[in-house]
C-alpha cells in the first residue's frame, strides 16, 4: 500500500488527558459489584466504600483521604457500630492483611446493605470470624 504523505492534509491530534489509577477522579468501580460509584458522597468528604455492596480498598493508612496504605486489598464489611452521638460506623476487614478500620456512613448507603452487616453477628450466635479477634 502506498503511504499517506505526513505532511498534507493531516491536522496534529489533540492532546489527551491521561487517566492514572489511584489518582481522584469523578467515580471509581467497586471491586465487589463492579458498578461505577461517584466520588461525591452526602454526609462524608471522603468516600470510600461502595454505597450499593460496602465493599471496600484498603487505600487508608491512618488518616482518612490519606490513600498511604500500602496493600490495596479487598475490604469486607465485618461490622456495625454506633457512637454515642449517633453516627454509624462500618467496620471494615481486609482480606489480604487482616487489619481493622472503622468507616463512617454515607447518607447514600443502602439501607438494606447495612442493616444485613448489623444482624450478621446475631446470625453467627454472636461469634465473629477468628481473624477477626485476634486482630481486636
Amino acid at each position: 500500500m502506498p503511504r499517506r504523505n505526513p505532511g498534507r492534509g493531516q491536522r496534529p491530534q489533540r492532546r489527551k488527558s491521561p487517566v492514572r489509577h489511584g489518582e481522584r477522579g469523578d467515580a471509581f468501580r467497586c471491586v465487589g459489584c463492579r458498578l461505577d460509584v461517584p466520588m461525591s458522597a452526602p454526609g462524608t468528604a471522603h468516600r470510600n466504600h461502595c454505597p450499593h455492596c460496602l465493599t471496600s480498598l484498603h487505600v487508608d493508612h491512618r488518616v482518612p483521604g490519606d490513600r498511604r496504605a500500602g496493600c490495596r486489598g479487598r475490604m469486607a464489611a465485618l461490622s456495625v457500630t454506633v457512637r454515642p452521638d449517633g453516627e454509624w460506623l462500618i467496620i471494615h476487614h481486609c482480606q489480604s492483611c487482616g487489619g481493622l478500620s472503622a468507616n463512617r456512613i454515607a447518607g447514600d448507603d443502602n439501607a438494606r446493605a447495612l442493616l444485613r452487616v448489623a444482624f450478621r453477628p446475631l446470625s453467627f450466635g454472636g461469634r465473629l470470624p477468628a481473624t477477626a479477634l485476634l486482630a481486636l
